[in-house]
């Protein structure tokens, strides 16, 4: 989740911005890529950091990539934007003839921005159509649709591997249930509803019972997990000698395809032992920065309650 803003501040400072920087060095200059652009707020650091520095921002949030350019209209050309997934970074960077980078940035999860808007159907805060798609319409099922279409038994794995709820087969039998009986989910509030009846909360739980379930939509609506297993491999093959990468992520699936993905290209080999040659494609073209996860201080936390799970992963190219 991305933190540029809270319900208060809409230029909320980004999450990891200080560590950030630090990793990807900007003021070596050249182009720096934001995969996720969001309002911009790790974009404006990069740019303010250093004259010789670009930006190519990327969003599928046309909301968002809006906002993004007004806010970083006074750097002129050396900030562009680019309406499209991360994972189509090998496409843009052919038609737009780019050279190899000098630093990339994602920050991963839906923004405070998207939460916020009561509309687009990330939030069982507000009572609205449950929709979750990132680019805030197109051709994309809704999370509504997918749960009208799906079989009882997909809905409870999406749940279960995507938002790792426990109890996904119960809320899933629920969800069908609805729907043969001609009332299918079609709200955040209906939904919210149907898991709060699976799961009741006790006083030692940190977050609303139905926080799992509406993750696991999100991010099947969106592909998110497939995006970023496309992006990570591209990003860090179009890195220049010294170029950096920075990802920061906000729930555990995340965080290991990261992670394995850096593993990989720093040349640690995760076959099993058994096998006598390497299939995992581990090869070392990149030096791993962070022996561990980068968290937040406590004082960003507490500021930002949103930026509380981040963890940032970093690597050098060879």
């Amino acid at each position: 989740m991305n933190g540029d803003h809270d319900d208060q501040k809409p230029l909320h400072r980004s999450v990891l911005l200080a560590e950030t920087l630090g990793f990807l060095a900007p003021s070596r200059g050249g182009l720096f890529v934001d995969g996720t652009l969001g309002l911009g707020g790790h974009s404006e650091a990069i740019l303010t950091n250093s004259p010789n520095a670009r930006v190519l921002g990327f969003d599928r949030d046309r909301a968002a990539l809006a906002l993004a350019s007004e806010r970083l209209a006074r750097f002129g050309e050396r900030f562009r934007a680019v309406h499209a997934n991360f994972s189509d970074l090998p496409q843009v960077f052919e038609e737009l003839e780019l050279s190899p980078v000098a630093g990339v940035l994602v920050d991963l999860g839906v923004s405070s921005l998207q939460l916020d808007d009561a509309q687009r159907g990330f939030s069982f805060r507000f009572d609205a159509p449950l929709d979750m798609r990132l680019d805030g319409g197109g051709a994309d099922e809704t999370a509504a649709e997918l749960l009208a279409r799906l079989p009882e038994a997909e809905i409870a794995r999406l749940i279960f591997v995507y938002g790792e709820e426990r109890r996904s087969r119960p809320i899933a039998r629920r969800i069908v249930a609805r729907r043969e009986a001609g009332r299918p989910v079609q709200t955040t509030k209906e939904l919210a509803d149907l898991v709060f009846g699976v799961i009741r909360p006790t006083r030692r739980d940190a977050i609303h019972p139905a926080t799992r379930t509406f993750q696991a939509l999100r991010i099947a609506v969106n592909g998110e997990l497939a995006s970023l297993e496309t992006f990570i491999p591209a990003a860090l093959e179009r890195l220049a000698p010294d170029g950096r990468f920075v990802a920061i992520s906000f729930h555990s699936l995340e965080d290991r395809i990261v992670k394995h993905a850096l593993r990989r290209y720093a040349g640690q080999c995760e076959c099993p032992p058994r096998l006598p040659i390497c299939v995992c494609g581990a090869r070392q073209t990149v030096e791993i920065l962070t022996r561990r996860p980068v968290t937040p201080e406590a004082a960003e936390s507490a500021d930002n309650p949103r930026a509380r799970s981040a963890k940032l992963r970093a690597c050098r190219r060879l």
